[in-house]
């Protein structure tokens, strides 16, 4: 959560937080990733068997891009899709390579050979130590295969499909807890794109089965943007069933402002879901007659899971071409501002995954030499570095931006602070605040609370960088730049740039106090005269 005082020029920038202004935690899903059978996602990606320049392991996967996301710490990855999932038969990527069938690849146009399938997948997320996250095909799949796909992961039982993964050299189940139902059934471009009525009375059915066959899964609801009356009718029809509530929007725009704000407008849907969440929980009690009132239907509250999320610009990368983005410096700071909102809204967030984790639309890019850590890895890295533990409360007071926004609702809607910020309180007593400086000019000069000992700075873009700076094979132009800072009161955030500053902060105590120095006695005067001005 954070509050904003919009300021003019003269007027000094400040960031104010304290340790104890706890809203709530950060879930450590936050932080997902995602794996499609799309362009050079799996095949060239993660799984690179042909590749001559020794950058495979024994199972044909790809050592740094596996190293890659160990570095990421990515908590939960999704598979196999998206629109993929909606043709897939699981049942073609399990048992020998040799014998698996190739099949037509419908909704990316492509070829699928099923060398990588269920039990790849287990053992890809087994190296890079991700909980596995398995969508459903609810297109042309019917519940009789999720049952048996159930039971192929789960089961311990002498029955077909457990005997089965067991057959294929995996004696104990797998235990994937996080099973989605669909995915964008509600989108003309899903094969059997489906009704909201249709979809909630088959949610509804097959996630009773699903939790008879194994009660201990959560399941995923299939939203669409989190404002939509689909978002609203399938949240009432299957809330007893539902554990998380997917919702996904991409972002982009070929402007900087625009582009890089944009992600303010997936806050909004987190917030608009949330409230359809509890919606769904309530019913009106009429027997209080004249007196209405509303009664909670159930203590359940599902959160949310922003199971898609990216930087996409479909005309610079159309997915039927495999979707290779590259992201350059209002990029990278639009992912930032994207996990600026994910900690703010900590409250609502049960999981998160970029779309996509490797070549699609994606942080990580292959070339048959290596790999290429594009712009926004680095946000992504430090980021699920540092910012986990407790979501804080902040107040911030800078200049606003005004202009063009995409959506063209954003800039009527919200408050679009030139300096977007988080701030998370770890379990190591570090208090970590991140900064994007949205200014594509102008660097800002930002009143800070008071630190005890060395300030830890960690900067990426700035005035290194042009906005339009990218990386590719051979030439990284954008990282992560490392100091630190002894000073105290004022900082000076770089043009377009993201940076976190992380300080030791004693547990016991806030880290502010507005009584010690001149310094945080300007701010206090600066928010009150900003007040006053607003007022008159």
């Amino acid at each position: 959560m954070t509050t904003f005082t919009r300021i003019g020029k003269g007027d000094r920038p400040s960031i104010f937080t304290t340790a104890d202004q706890t809203i709530a935690l950060i879930d450590p899903l936050l932080y997902g990733g995602f794996l499609e059978h799309m362009g050079r996602c799996i095949y060239g990606g993660i799984y690179d068997p042909s590749n001559t320049n020794g950058l495979i392991d024994e199972n044909g996967f790809r050592t740094d891009v596996i190293e890659a996301m160990k570095e990421l710490q990515a908590p939960i990855i999704r598979y196999p899709g998206g629109n993929f999932t909606a043709t897939y038969r699981w049942l073609d990527g399990v048992g020998p390579k040799e014998q698996r069938p190739k099949r037509v690849e419908v909704a990316w146009k492509g070829v699928e050979t099923n060398h990588f399938g269920t039990d790849e997948f287990m053992k890809w997320c087994d190296l890079v130590g991700a909980e596995p996250y398995l969508a459903l095909n609810m297109g042309t799949g019917t519940l009789e295969e999720a049952l048996a796909w159930l039971e192929y992961c789960n089961l311990d039982t002498d029955t077909h499909y457990a005997n089965l993964r067991k057959q294929n050299g995996h004696e104990k189940p797998y235990g994937v807890k996080y099973w989605a139902l669909g995915n964008e059934v509600w989108g003309p471009w899903q094969i059997e794109q489906s009704s909201k009525e249709d979809y909630a009375k088959k949610a509804y059915q097959w996630g009773k089965a699903l939790k008879t066959l194994d009660p201990s899964i959560k399941l995923v609801l299939c939203g669409k943007d989190g404002h939509s009356d689909w978002d609203r009718f399938v949240l009432q029809e299957c809330l007893k069933i539902t554990d998380l509530h997917s919702i996904h929007i991409y972002t982009f725009d070929m402007q900087h402002y625009p582009n890089a704000t944009s992600p303010k407008s997936a806050e909004r849907a987190i917030e608009i879901t949330a409230a359809l969440i509890d919606l769904a929980r309530t019913e009106m009690d009429y027997e209080s007659f004249p007196h209405f009132s509303t009664k909670p239907k159930t203590p359940h509250r599902p959160k949310i899971a922003f199971d898609e999320w990216n930087i996409w610009n479909p005309i610079r990368a159309p997915g039927d071409k495999g979707a290779e983005e590259e992201y350059d410096v209002s990029d990278m700071l639009a992912v930032a501002l994207w996990l600026n909102v994910f900690v703010r809204q900590a409250k609502h967030i049960g999981m998160a995954a970029i779309a996509q984790s490797v070549n699609v639309i994606a942080p990580l890019m292959t070339t048959e030499q290596g790999i290429v850590k594009q712009t926004t890895y680095w946000p992504l890295l430090l980021f699920s570095r540092y910012m986990r533990g407790q979501s804080l409360a902040v107040h911030v007071r800078s200049p606003a931006y005004t202009g063009s926004t995409s959506p063209e609702w954003l800039a009527s809607t919200m408050d679009i602070p030139m300096l977007d910020v988080s701030a998370a309180l770890g379990d190591d007593d570090y208090l970590n605040l991140a900064v994007v400086n949205l200014s594509d000019s102008e660097s800002i000069e930002t009143s800070l609370p008071p630190t005890e000992g060395t300030v830890q700075v960690f900067t990426v873009g700035g005035n290194e960088n042009s906005i339009r700076d990218s990386n590719v094979w051979g030439s990284t132009k954008v990282s992560i730049i490392e100091s630190e800072w002894n000073e105290s009161g004022r900082f000076i955030f770089q043009k377009h740039s993201f940076t976190l500053l992380r300080w030791k902060v004693s547990p016991s105590r806030p880290c502010l106090d507005l009584s010690l120095t001149k310094a945080t006695k300007d701010i206090a005067a600066g928010v009150v005269n900003s007040l006053h001005t607003r007022n008159e």
